[in-house]
Order: structure tokens, then C-alpha cells, then sequence
């Protein structure tokens, strides 16, 4: 009996359930005598050894479900070392239970703190092999991450809503999109969108630039703007700060609830225009997995069985010009892929007149 333990790590996303579909179906097609142990809400039924022996039918009609059937929570990696209120050794532990449950291999589905902390199984001796999950598509060795695509969706369905009642009333929207450190989604959400202002993490904006922006447009006879905003934006001048003299500010200055409205009520009292903020929030992990999920991570989980079928562990599953590859845990864990400001996309995108805030 070969018996392969699964989790869902981090924060969830539309494509989970269809990337362990891809697992499953793929092993139960390979073995006769095939066990999958499903682990409760990430790490945390690894450690706490809370698990069920999953059935076939447990991945029936979940490819279009979001979400996840094992429930999801965050383990920060930083944390993994420090014992629980009881005292408790938390890599122990998931060692324990992995011996105990005699284990081949353990498939996680996470994104960069998860895979950190699979690649730390991994030098305490555990077989892994991880699948790339991720809104953010943040994660280094790998193209494209399941899960942002469908978040790309809901983030554009966002700004084509915001469109209409912008122009019905003349206004400035600005639509804040997740990604604290990198603005991949934004930067896809926005174009797609037809934002007219898009402002990343990556990319540190000056606030008199954006402003003249809208005021350039209002002369054109534009009598809307929209601005597509990473919640991790940072002015040029927050960018200089340290991070305690950024805590310091933050802590003496007006309190904002996030970093749109603050640009908002800078824009307001710059142009004089009305302005309106939309924060899509968590809709952006939610609904089912669009098509192009579907497909990738039924690629993606395939690929992960036939890594356990060949007895190669260690590896996280990726993408790369389309092709599906493997990239080696300990290269990936730490690593953020980030949005580099010279890249094409966002050359194209200046051409075609749209402001990043810097120039």
C-alpha cells in the first residue's frame, strides 16, 4: 500500500481543489493500492496529526469548486522552530506524524511561506513534492502560479464594473487590488481593465505625478480616471524610510484604512476631483477556478504523481514557456518573483499613455 499524505497551506484560492483533483486522479489511474491522507487546514493537521483517509469519490465534481476541501490556514515559517503554547516541537511533531502514518511522499499546495517550510521537511528528511498556489503568482522558478489567473478575472471584473459608474458621474475610482509585495495581479487586472493609472510595489509612485496624470486627462476631456492600486503601493518617499522610520510615520500621521484611500484623499485635495475607492478584498480568492486554471492545475497535479510514481522528491512542479517542469525546493524557498519595471509589459503599457506614478 503506497499511502501519500496532501495538504492545503496559506491562504486559499479558486484552483486548490482542482489541482488535488490532478493529484488524485493521476494516482488512483497509476496504483491499485493507492491511499491518500488528507491533512485538516495545512500544517497545522500535520502537526496536531488531524487528518481522514480520503476516497475516490472525495474528488468527484470538485473541479469547478473553490476553495478547499481540506480547509486552509497560515503557518508562518518564522514560527516553525518556536514551540506552541503547550510546548510543543511543531517540526517534530509533523515528522512524527508522517513516520507514524508511514508515508511515502507528502504533496503540499501553498505558496511562498508554505513551500519554505516544505523545503525545511525536506532537510529533515521527508519526501515532498509541492505544487506552485498563489493569487499573487509571487512565486520564483515558475511562470505562472494556479490560481492567479482566476484572480486576474475577478480584479478586471472589478475595474469593467467601476468603469460605468466612473464615467456616469465623472468621478476618480480607485480600485485597490492584493499583492502587498508585488503587483503582478494589479498589473494584469489593470491593464486588462483599461486602468489609467496602475501603482505597484515595485514601482515607488509620486503622488504629484498621479495627480497631474488626472488633471492631463480632465483638460483632454476625460471626465474619469481609473486608478488600479496594489495594496502594498509605496511613495517614493515612504520608499526611503527605513522600516521602524516607516512605523514611526505611519504611527504619527493620519491612520488610513489602506494605502487607496490615503492616495485618494491626496488626490482629492490635488485636483479637487471627487474621488471614490473600491476594495474588492477577498472576492479575489473567491468563486470557481476559471478554464485556464482548470487546465494548468490539472497539468500541474498529473505532473506531481508522476513525480512520486518516479520516486523524485524534493522538487516543487512548475511552469516554464508553457511546459510543465520541476524546479528544486531549496532554490525556491525564500525567493519572491517580482515585477521588474523595465520589463516589456510595462513598457508597452507606458506607450499606450498609461502612468505608473513615476515618471
Amino acid at each position: 500500500m503506497k499511502r501519500i499524505g496532501m495538504l492545503t497551506s496559506g491562504g486559499d484560492c479558486q484552483s486548490l481543489n482542482a489541482t488535488m483533483r490532478g493529484v488524485a486522479k493521476a494516482l488512483y489511474n497509476m496504483y491499485d493500492d493507492v491511499e491518500i491522507i488528507g491533512f485538516e487546514d495545512g500544517y497545522k493537521g500535520l502537526i496536531y496529526a488531524d487528518y481522514h483517509i480520503m476516497k475516490p469519490s472525495d474528488f468527484s465534481g470538485i473541479l469547478t469548486r473553490g476553495g478547499t476541501i481540506l480547509g486552509t490556514s497560515r503557518q508562518p515559517f518564522k514560527l516553525m522552530r518556536i514551540p506552541d503554547e503547550n510546548g510543543l516541537d511543531k517540526v517534530e511533531a509533523m515528522k512524527h506524524t508522517y513516520k507514524k502514518l508511514k508515508l511515502e511522499c507528502l504533496v503540499v499546495l501553498g505558496g511562498n511561506g508554505s513551500q519554505k517550510t516544505a523545503n525545511l521537511l525536506r532537510e529533515e528528511g521527508l519526501n515532498i513534492v509541492s505544487l506552485p498556489k498563489t493569487i499573487d503568482n509571487d512565486l520564483w522558478g515558475t511562470d505562472i502560479t494556479f490560481g492567479f489567473q482566476s484572480a486576474v478575472n475577478v480584479a478586471t471584473n472589478a475595474i469593467d464594473c467601476i468603469h460605468t459608474t466612473a464615467a456616469s458621474h465623472g468621478r476618480v475610482f480607485i480600485v485597490e487590488v492584493m499583492g502587498h509585495k508585488v503587483g503582478w495581479l494589479t498589473l494584469h487586472a489593470g491593464i486588462a481593465g483599461g486602468a489609467d493609472i496602475i501603482l505597484l510595489p515595485e514601482i515607488p509612485y509620486d503622488v504629484d505625478i498621479v495627480a497631474n496624470a488626472i488633471k492631463t486627462r480632465a483638460k483632454n476631456g476625460k471626465r474619469f480616471s481609473i486608478i488600479a492600486v496594489a495594496e502594498g503601493a509605496i511613495s517614493k518617499e515612504d520608499a526611503k524610510l527605513s522600516k521602524k522610520e516607516l512605523k514611526d510615520k505611519k504611527k504619527n500621521g493620519v491612520v488610513y484604512p489602506s494605502v487607496a484611500y490615503e492616495i485618494g484623499a491626496q488626490i482629492s485635495e490635488k485636483t479637487g476631483q471627487e474621488v471614490r475607492v473600491t476594495v474588492p478584498g477577498h472576492m479575489q480568492r473567491g468563486g470557481e477556478p476559471c478554464p485556464y486554471d482548470r487546465v494548468l492545475s490539472t497539468r500541474l497535479g498529473a505532473a506531481a504523481a508522476q513525480l512520486i510514481k518516479r520516486g523524485e522528491y524534493g522538487f516543487m512542479v512548475a511552469v516554464k514557456n508553457d511546459d510543465i517542469t520541476t524546479v528544486p525546493l531549496e532554490e525556491v524557498a525564500g525567493k519572491l518573483k517580482t515585477v521588474d519595471p523595465n520589463c516589456t509589459m510595462i513598457q508597452d503599457a507606458k506607450g499606450m499613455g498609461i502612468s505608473f506614478g513615476d515618471e
